[in-house]
């Protein structure tokens, strides 16, 4: 059974966008800060790299978790419940940063939090496309608010370095997060949403079933290729480049920051993009330009990668909002939220595995470095798998009438 999609008022349908484009921003700041965090906490706990990764995979692990076996919730509960659940439970969890100080109540804190992420964000996912009449809108929208979680991914690491040059901690970056979170809450409760019919017969099997839709699967592996790829860079980059001794010492300091400059412009470029260019060329040459990058990183040593892995974030910026949103579009408004979810599931899956998998072959092979051989692998498939795309349009017909 489908919603009836009313329409929202003008200033209505704004503040809508407006408040989903802010949570992006403020889960962006603590998820994609983690890179700089992570050289923190190796120095406080004196960690392995395998035992440091933690700090990201158990997050995303819990985010996965969440989407696939709750996000069916946004369905049968309505987007607005969903979304106030999940940025209580958010706010809780970064505010209770400040009253411990061990390893082990850290990693709780964030799997809290990466289980609040998973609700409040696949309720949000399912809001974008609740107000969007078509799948190429919906794309558009995407990339906007994906540009602002990547302000917020750019805001959160330069925070965190001004704390460590102000010899504070860093988990005051959490506790900021919280007390946004707690303004987003309030600014969530008040708002009118679009008329929706809750659905009352979602199950989480008929949430799994949707791995065996082709569609479903296709993106879902192609997003898990992109997020290996990507999240490489911005939990690993900064140890990587602690090799580096050349004249450029101040790029290296603020290579991510330079990454996430990039991602986040090229992702409000791409509505402009996107109007003009198909999706599918757009992403295969991307794809292709991000492989290029970091073969050229791996064959030429830190010195190539200092430019090109920053550089690399220019392509990879309109690849997770337009498959994501292709990925959803590709099913009707009634099971957004399913759809979602599992989307997030193998983003969370692969944020959380690539990682994991890197710090493993850096720990044994005794560099880094080897970790990143390993992401090029996956920047490969993922090139692969976007001009497979391109080539066949194997979604064409399914985006034209899935999204009704």
């Amino acid at each position: 059974m489908a919603h009836s999609n009313s329409p929202l008022s003008p200033s209505a349908f704004t503040q809508v966008k407006w408040m989903t484009c802010l949570m992006f921003f403020v889960f962006a700041m603590t998820t994609d800060a983690v890179g700089v965090i992570i050289p923190q906490v190796v120095a406080q706990f004196q960690l392995s790299l395998t035992e440091a990764a933690a700090f990201h995979y158990v997050p995303m692990l819990f985010i996965g978790l969440s989407g696939l076996f709750l996000g069916r919730y946004a369905d049968r509960f309505g987007r607005k419940k969903v979304i106030l659940s999940g940025l209580a439970l958010y706010a809780v969890a970064c505010v209770a940063f400040i009253f411990g100080e061990s390893f082990i109540f850290y990693l709780l804190l964030l799997g809290v939090s990466g289980l609040s992420i998973g609700l409040f964000k696949t309720g949000a996912l399912a809001l974008v496309g609740d107000v969007s009449p078509d799948a190429d809108s919906h794309t558009r929208l995407m990339n906007r608010v994906e540009g602002f979680f990547g302000l917020g991914a750019i805001f959160g690491p330069a925070l965190v370095g001004l704390l460590i040059a102000a010899s504070l901690d860093w988990t005051q970056l959490y506790l900021l997060a919280g007390l946004i979170c707690a303004v987003l809450l309030l600014m969530a409760s008040r708002l009118d949403y679009p008329a929706y019919q809750p659905q009352q017969h979602t199950s989480v099997w008929q949430s799994l079933a949707l791995v065996k839709d082709k569609h479903a699967l296709g993106f879902s592996l192609a997003i898990a290729c992109y997020v290996a790829t990507e999240v490489a860079i911005f939990v690993w980059l900064p140890t990587l480049l602690q090799s580096y001794d050349g004249n450029f010492t101040i790029l290296a300091a603020h290579a991510i920051t330079v990454f996430f400059i990039l991602r986040t412009a090229g992702r409000f470029l791409a509505e402009w993009l996107l109007l003009r260019f198909s999706w599918t060329a757009l992403l295969a040459w991307f794809g292709s330009a991000i492989f290029i990058c970091f073969a050229l990183s791996m064959y030429f040593g830190v010195a190539a990668a200092l430019w090109l892995m920053p550089l690399s974030g220019l392509f990879m910026s309109m690849m997770y909002p337009t498959l994501n949103s292709k990925g959803i579009s590709c099913f009707p408004r009634h099971q957004h939220g399913a759809a979602a979810g599992l989307i997030l599931a193998f983003t969370a899956l692969a944020a959380a595995l690539g990682p994991l998998l890197m710090g493993l072959l850096g720990d044994a092979m005794g560099d880094v470095r080897y970790g990143f051989y390993l992401a090029t692998g996956f920047a490969l498939l993922l090139m692969l798998g976007l001009w497979w795309n391109h080539l066949l349009q194997p979604a064409a017909r399914r985006l034209a009438l899935g999204h009704d």
